[in-house]
């Protein structure tokens, strides 16, 4: 029943899905494909989990080494696919497609898979703004994404609620599965983003990926978790129980094991480079004179993990992006469409002319100053924190207004009410 209910997935909402991202072409269509490997590699782990027992540790990695695979290839294409129109897509598939990794997660992978769909949905909603429109296949295109996702998590639910259900037991002579908590975590993306740490976000894993082979080796990411040696078992060491173990600091390696990592970021050169219509602005560190000028209409300029940097944009450009920025500061002219925080820490923007929008997803602190034209301006926050917009008066001073963080929702009838909760502090 799991694997017929598993095939209906692919059947239905994932056909959909394909035969629209072929419809889309390019990236989209590109990353589909992989996307389909990857859930029919899914459904073959099923088809053998069914009928076997849980196996060893060594053989469970290599039976999941398809699907890290293909995981790691759909994430690889949305990192070479900055540039691309179809970024938003090609960012809402790569962040959610972890969720793929529930055979992995116990006891609750439903709830696990619910959070990759969510993750994706920021990227997701921005497809739906930015073409609804224009293409109606892009809609439908989300909408077919999102269902699989849901009904993913509602077949892991009914099927695997406390974690994925083998189809025999392990017998005498048979290797004995995975510890408690012992079995290897999803792909690497998931670790990061459950570990509860907000300094560590899901680009650590680019760093990873940027080694080549060894994120696709035999080996592979899911047995790269350490793994319980006969001195550390209690049964076989007496000694351990008069009391608690003695802590030891971890070794200092990444989620997905190998060599010491430096900070992420910290081992990439410097950029400022235009490519194509796109002026990417990366990795730098203590710059305050960083400088794009003689931008065009159609123009996007993207900040991306740079700290304790200020860049200046001169002239009217289509929309500017900071993505995981720490203490960093963007001035600009005037913006045809938007300014918009991901992932950001301590962060400001000035801008000189008019903006339409400003968009703030999952940062914390945030410092807008307005220009007299950009009174109108429209701010969509979700996920933030200490956001500010300082607004001019004729004096030439500024009055700081706080963007509110807390919420109140009443039901009236069959919906929700929600206002904002204003500041007394």
């Amino acid at each position: 029943m799991s694997v017929a209910a598993y095939s209906a997935i692919i059947q239905g909402p994932l056909a959909s899905y394909l035969k629209h991202s072929k419809t889309i072409g390019g990236d989209v269509a590109a990353q589909a494909q992989h996307v389909e490997k990857l859930f029919q590699a899914q459904l073959q782990f099923l088809t053998h989990a069914a009928r076997s027992q849980p196996p060893g540790q060594s053989e469970l990695s290599s039976l999941l080494q398809p699907t890290s695979q293909q995981i790691t290839a759909i994430q690889e294409l949305r990192e070479k696919g900055r540039a691309s129109q179809f970024f938003n897509h090609l960012s809402g598939v790569s962040e959610s497609i972890p969720a793929l990794g529930w055979v992995a997660v116990s006891p609750a992978p439903a709830p696990y898979v619910k959070e990759m769909n969510d993750a994706g949905q920021f990227y997701t909603n921005r497809v739906l703004k930015d073409w609804k429109e224009k293409n109606k296949v892009h809609v439908e295109w989300v909408k077919a994404w999102v269902q699989t996702l849901n009904e993913l998590q509602q077949f892991v639910k009914q099927h695997h609620t406390t974690g994925l259900a083998w189809g025999l037991k392990a017998g005498p002579g048979a290797p004995p599965p995975p510890p408690p908590g012992g079995m290897p975590p999803p792909p690497p993306i998931g670790e990061l983003s459950l570990s509860g740490d907000p300094g560590q976000d899901r680009s650590a894993l680019f760093a990873e990926i940027n080694k080549g082979e060894g994120i696709t080796s035999d080996v592979g990411v899911w047995t790269a978790l350490k793994r319980v040696t006969p001195d550390m078992q209690t049964h076989k060491n007496p000694g351990l129980r008069s009391g608690p173990a003695p802590f030891k600091a971890p070794a200092p390696s990444t989620v997905l094991g190998g060599p010491p990592a430096a900070r992420p970021g910290a081992d990439k050169p410097p950029r400022l480079v235009k490519e194509g219509k796109k002026w990417m602005v990366e990795y730098q560190k203590g710059k305050h004179d960083l400088l794009v000028d003689g931008v065009e209409m159609n123009n996007v300029v993207y900040m991306y993990k740079c700290e304790d940097s200020t860049l200046t944009v001169r002239g009217k450009l289509n929309s500017v992006v900071l993505d995981s920025c720490r203490k960093a500061s963007v001035v600009v002219d005037s913006v045809v469409a938007s300014i918009e925080f991901v992932n950001c820490q301590s962060v400001q923007m000035q801008v000189l002319g008019k903006v339409p929008t400003i968009t703030i997803d999952k940062t914390d602190g945030c410092q807008m100053y307005l220009s007299q034209e950009s009174l109108g301006v429209e701010i969509v926050s979700s996920k933030s924190s200490e956001m500010n917009v300082m607004v001019p008066k004729s004096s030439g001073d500024y009055v700081e207004q706080p963007v509110p963080e807390q919420y109140k929702t009443t039901i009236s009838g069959t919906g929700l009410i929600t206002v904002a909760v204003e500041s007394k502090g």
